[in-house]
């Protein structure tokens, strides 16, 4: 019998003074976050929520967030984080499919709740920030005294996160105790020494993502660190508190260190404190990286994983990295690149390579990966499960699946990625691009982020995303959408010849079009599939 949070609970004991979360000026001690995550555990037992029960956390980077997260763990209970920028029609799948009994939200979201209550199992609603209608208040919520925690099994669900739906409706990726618990202890490896009560985190990665919850929140709670959370993004924002508060470390998406580097005042901000910088969530142009490391003189590393997989698989380290490339596995999990039969494909000597000198068909094959942070399985999707993991007969049995929704325990269970890439003779990864993304024009493969980086040298370019369009005579073609710098003197002729002079002719774009920003998930991603929607309306 375990609980995810009896790893913090031994925390708290050790550093209950220690200082968990900081938020605009306020300083909250383990042991005071700790009491009240007990509070709201009993507040939802006496409200009916019983072990196992979903609850949603509908609310930005607070410690509102923090506490309810805990707090419903202590219950027994698994939290469905929401995206704060969701409207009813967006959060009314995920209450329904995760069949939630309770959700906390910020008072301002709680009328989107109320929107779509009857059609959920919804019976409970806590407002976060003031009083709304249909709502009981936070702090008169909590019950007097905190309850003790609810033990539940290493496979029972934690988390019910689900996928941000760049390509489809989204899904409810079911996390145990187990996936979470182990990979909050082990989100430290990655750097020369692991997360302790003197780090200082910028909390900037939305709670509500795999990524800011287990790596910077989970992670930083387990070691007694302090977690700085920002509720909203906020480029000169989380550059004067990282100056200011001498913050340590710094876990962000590309999109985030995009935006520093193009900051017109980045060179004034000192990063001398951070000790580790991390990219992750979508793969990080080269050139923003070199930028980034000029600017501040500090190193960032990229990393890679999925929200199936807990998320982090691979990662660069301080001993170990080569930039262009997600890293190696980290230690406890099995990661390879394989063709459509499951067979490996071949490894380059050492990457990255010069991909106009090399046949990328012949080395790119998709990431598959196996350990004990692979999910338990998709919510209420058999189907999707089964397209999901191969089981390998034979082979040890994996210690991460072996369920009833992800296959059996009799070999190694391996989760198809849907991300192509290779892999050299080091074990380092390389990822190309996501297995939808990819464009065939004329009967040639083209990965757009190939494309995308060439687009990032270019020194009047801000942003930019490619994808494939119609063609009639090449079946498609690459479009690009990019986003010049304030002052650019460019044209999208120019940046066509520029794409041209510097790749395969099939590779150019054949159409660049201008646009003032990107649509791109809270967590930096681009949708794509609305750069192809916006193209069919057009």
């Amino acid at each position: 019998m375990t609980n995810l949070v009896n790893d913090v609970a031994e925390t708290v004991a050790e550093y209950p003074e220690q200082t968990a979360i900081s938020f605009q000026d306020t300083d909250i001690s383990y042991e005071a976050f700790w009491h009240r995550t007990g509070q709201l555990a009993a507040a939802l037992r006496d409200a009916g929520v019983e072990p196992g029960d979903r609850v949603g956390v509908y609310l930005p980077n607070l410690p509102q967030f923090v506490t309810s997260y805990y707090g419903v763990l202590r219950a027994g209970g698994a939290v469905v984080p929401m995206n704060p920028q969701y409207k009813a029609r967006e959060i009314s799948h995920m209450l329904e499919d995760s069949e939630a009994k309770a959700v906390v939200a910020l008072s301002d979201l709680v009328p989107f709740v109320r929107e779509v209550q009857d059609d959920t199992d919804v019976s409970q609603i806590v407002s976060v920030g003031g009083e709304a209608e249909g709502a009981t208040e936070f702090d008169a919520f909590l019950a007097d005294e905190p309850m003790e925690t609810v033990e539940r099994d290493d496979d029972d669900v934690a988390a019910q996160p689900y996928t941000s739906g760049t390509t489809g409706t989204p899904k409810g990726v079911l996390l145990t105790h187990r996936n979470l618990g182990w990979m909050t202890r082990h989100a430290g490896d990655v750097m020369e020494e692991d997360y302790g009560p003197e780090d200082k985190l910028l909390g900037v990665l939305p709670l509500f993502h795999i990524y800011g919850m287990t790596v910077v929140m989970n992670a930083g709670l387990y070691n007694g660190s302090t977690y700085y959370p920002l509720p909203e993004w906020d480029a000169e924002t989380a550059m004067g508190l990282i100056q200011s508060e001498q913050l340590t470390i710094m876990h962000g998406v590309p999109a985030m260190y995009n935006d520093i580097i193009n900051h017109p005042d980045a060179g004034d901000y000192d990063f001398s404190s951070l000790r580790f910088v991390n990219s992750g969530g979508s793969s990080c142009p080269v050139e923003v990286i070199n930028r980034f490391e000029e600017i501040f003189g500090v190193e960032l590393y990229e990393g890679y994983g999925l929200t199936e997989t807990s998320p982090i698989t691979h990662a660069n380290r301080p001993a170990a990295r080569r930039k262009g490339s997600i890293g190696q596995p980290i230690p406890g999990v099995d990661a390879k690149i394989v063709d459509e039969d499951f067979e490996e494909m071949p490894r380059v000597e050492e990457g990255p390579i010069d991909e106009e000198e090399v046949d990328l068909d012949e080395i790119v094959g998709e990431v598959v990966v196996s350990g004990p942070n692979v999910m338990k399985g998709y919510h209420g999707r058999p189907s999707a499960n089964e397209d999901a993991f191969t089981e390998v007969d034979g082979s040890p049995a994996s210690e991460a699946s072996g369920t009833s929704e992800a296959g059996t325990a009799s070999g190694k269970t391996w989760f198809h990625t849907e991300d192509l890439g290779y892999w050299d003779e080091d074990d380092f990864f390389y990822v190309i691009d996501r297995e939808k993304h990819m464009i065939v024009t004329g009967g040639y493969n083209v990965y757009p982020r190939e494309v995308e980086e060439l687009l990032f040298e270019h020194a009047d370019v801000a942003d930019a995303a490619v994808v494939g369009i119609p063609d009639e005579r090449r079946g498609e073609t690459v479009k690009a959408f990019v986003v010049p710098k304030p002052d650019a003197d460019v044209t999208p002729e120019e940046i066509k010849e520029y794409c041209l002079e510097n790749m395969a002719e099939y590779k150019h774009p054949r159409q660049v079009e201008f646009v003032e920003e990107l649509p791109r998930t809270t967590t930096g991603k681009v949708q794509k599939f609305e750069l192809r929607e916006r193209e069919e309306e057009n």
